[in-house]
């Protein structure tokens, strides 16, 4: 492991800072933040750091004070703000005062707090607190892990570390962890650092810069000392193909997989939580879930008990997938999940028989394991999901690295593993998933890059969704993209280059997402043209062209979307942009208004065909939506220049006289579009094969 503080970035960070952070908390922070970038050393929330300095109080009195990393807050990145303020006498008073529960500590940690804010103290602050050191640093190095989860850790601790650290087994995390680190650091007092049982390493200095060196220095010990002992090999694969040879491919699982992990929500309009899939691609851990040894060595509790809540005790596990028949390896993983469920069920009862009925949504697995396919990490987004599959992908390293060094994995006790589990100051850092609504959903919109489809796309985005954006390839698509990328971030995002026109390309297109998110939960069927021509000049390539794009440009994508969706079994969304001039078409605009219509017909009928499925199929239909945000409607380009000429009117015109028409005299922007189109997808009430007009009330123009 490479030392990579510098000084002189340490002292650029320092001041980038501002007078409002002193030099020793903002070296801390930058220490964090090495930390924090290292994989191997921590990840995801996980691990903390402190200072013991100074802080002022509401009246201005400066005290002791203790800076610890909030609960749930990662390394990377680490900022003030991500740390809490106690004041240091008055936490050590009550700490020596009384053994506190969670919720007890909770009010201590409030009671002392300097900086009032809504984070909440790390779990681990009395270690910090108690341990009499200015800068404590806390990780789980995957090294560290490796020779405290086996059963020889001993005599491997003292091998790689000698009397350097001190030694001691696991407590749960809270007082009495801190008390037992205190008692044992006071037994080795020439330690410079702790190793404690499942739980990783804990280094300190009167710097950070000496906290920092001491981690990377046992770290790197730990790494030499295994590198050394390798002596065994993982035996001949038991399952005889890899993903590349399956017949059934990651994409075609997938939708199987997503459907059938996917917790009831208890909410009969949204019957199932959404959840996202992550294929954890790496060839060594392909190999290890496909040998003899796979599923012994995988199937194992997590390294440290501070990622139960975000990995689940167990991976499931698929003994011998049917790769080469889809159907049947879905009743493989329904059979398999009833087992996981009742196994984890009587575990509870067993850990706690006080315990009442507990919900999937509390244990559904967040890793499935499909020797040739790979694995398979689950979370209710795709950060969530990546987070899953950074953690899993560290365990099963550790864990195959005990194997290969000639130990065998020795988990926490079921108690210890409940207790970290299902603690309510643990699952505090979890941020609720949606229940209902549109949160977490994964949509697709196509048309994407147009003004309504701008539109829809941002408001999904500032709903919670993860957005699939669908055009033909090209800049206005980049572009778009790129605007959602910098508002929303990458993750939630993706770019896909369609042609509704084309069912391989419309069929690719939703190949991308599957791999991306590993399903789907609604579709904006939104692409189409426009054309203007009375009906005795209509070029005849110029109206098949319309009908290319808006008829099977709308056929091909529900039809794919109606494959995805019974493939998943958990329902779905589909809503049609449909238009005004289905109900009341315009002189001029026939080929647009007949192929719309067609479009139009289309979703009716899937909202008969889709229903035994439970996807509800619905359409907006709006009128003379001419820009968003800057962005010209492209049918508005197309139309708009003949209409200007027909009314001697300029484009503010154009717009005021489209304004003026409707009952309201509303201007219809597309974000008025895409209310509509998140009130269906919200599933407020029971409705499919229904239109809602938004056009500002156009009497001819209502839906009858």
């Amino acid at each position: 492991m490479k030392n990579r503080w510098s000084d002189t970035d340490a002292a650029v960070f320092v001041a980038s800072q501002g007078a409002d952070v002193s030099p020793e908390f903002a070296l801390v922070l930058y220490a964090t933040r090495l930390l924090g970038s290292e994989p191997d050393l921590a990840m995801h929330g996980g691990g903390n750091t402190s200072l013991k300095g100074t802080a002022p109080n509401f009246l201005g009195d400066i005290r002791p004070a203790l800076f610890v990393k909030a609960s749930g807050c990662s390394l990377t990145g680490a900022t003030a703000e991500d740390f809490t303020v106690l004041d240091y006498d008055t936490l050590v008073r009550l700490t020596r005062l009384r053994q506190w529960d969670d919720a007890g500590m909770a009010d201590a940690f409030r009671f002392s707090e300097l900086r009032p804010g809504s984070k909440l103290p790390s779990i681990e602050t009395p270690l910090h607190a108690l341990l009499p050191y200015a800068v404590i640093m806390h990780t789980h190095p995957a090294a560290i892990l490796a020779l405290t989860n086996r059963n020889d850790a001993r005599a491997c601790i003292s091998e790689a570390l000698g009397t350097q650290v001190a030694v001691m087994p696991y407590v749960a995390a809270g007082f009495a962890c801190g008390l037992e680190a205190l008692e044992t650091v006071r037994r080795e007092a020439r330690c410079g650092g702790l190793v404690i049982g499942h739980h990783g390493l804990v280094t300190w200095g009167e710097t950070a810069k000496e906290a920092y060196a001491a981690t990377i220095r046992f770290v790197s010990l730990a790494e030499t000392c295994l590198a050394g002992k390798k002596i065994r090999k993982l035996s001949s694969p038991q399952h005889g193909v890899t993903a590349a040879e399956a017949p059934v491919s990651y994409a075609a699982i997938a939708p199987i997989v997503r459907g059938a992990l996917s917790p009831a929500s208890g909410n009969p309009d949204v019957p199932f939580r959404k959840i996202v899939l992550k294929l954890l691609q790496d060839s060594a851990l392909s190999e290890l879930i496909r040998s003899r040894e796979g599923r012994k060595i995988a199937v194992t509790m997590p390294l440290t008990p501070d990622y139960l809540i975000r990995v689940r005790r167990f991976p499931l596990f698929i003994e011998d997938p049917r790769l080469d028949d889809a159907d049947a390896l879905r009743a493989q993983i329904v059979a398999s999940l009833d087992r996981y469920y009742d196994e984890y069920r009587s575990f509870i009862g067993r850990a706690n028989p006080a315990a009442g009925p507990v919900d999937d949504s509390m244990i559904y697995p967040k890793v499935i394991l499909i020797p040739g396919i790979g694995c398979i990490c689950i979370g209710e987004n795709e950060t969530d999901a990546a987070m899953v599959a950074d953690i899993t992908a560290q365990a099963l390293a550790v864990k195959l690295t005990i194997y290969e060094t000639g130990g065998e994995y020795a988990a926490l006790s079921e108690e210890h593993g409940f207790d970290m589990e299902f603690r309510a100051y643990q699952r505090a850092k979890m941020k609720p998933g949606a229940g209902s609504g549109v949160s977490g959903s994964i949509v697709l919109v196509t048309g994407a890059a147009g003004a309504i489809g701008m539109g829809i796309c941002a408001s999904l985005l500032e709903a919670g969704c993860q957005v699939a954006c669908a055009d033909l390839p090209g800049e206005a698509l980049d572009a778009a993209v790129q605007e959602f990328t910098d508002r929303f971030g990458s993750d939630r995002v993706i770019g896909i280059g369609i042609d509704v026109t084309a069912q391989d390309s419309v069929a690719q297109g939703f190949g991308h997402i599957v791999d991306r998110f590993g399903g789907l939960d609604g579709v904006i069927v939104n692409a189409g043209i426009a054309h203007v021509s009375p009906l005795i000049d209509m070029d005849l390539d110029a109206f098949r062209n319309l009908e290319r794009v808006n008829v099977e440009g709308t056929l091909l994508t529900i039809r794919e979307a109606a494959k995805l969706f019974r493939l998943q079994g958990i329902g779905g969304d589909i809503v049609l942009i449909s238009t005004k001039n289905v109900f009341a078409p315009g002189a001029s605009f026939g080929a647009y208004s007949a192929t719309k219509a067609a479009s139009h017909q289309l979703a009716r009928i899937a909202a008969l065909e889709l229903a035994p499925i439970g996807v509800r199929v619905n359409m907006v239909a709006p009128d003379a939506v001419f820009s968003h945000q800057g962005r010209k409607s492209g049918l508005w380009a197309t139309v708009g220049p003949g209409r200007m000429r027909a009314r001697g009117l300029d484009e503010a015109g154009l717009e005021e006289y489209y304004r003026s028409r409707n009952l309201l005299k509303a201007k219809v922007t597309a974000d008025h579009v895409a209310a509509a189109v998140l009130f269906f997808l919200a599933r407020k009430t029971p409705t499919t094969g229904a239109t809602i007009p938004v056009d500002g009330g156009l009497p001819d123009a209502t839906p009858r």
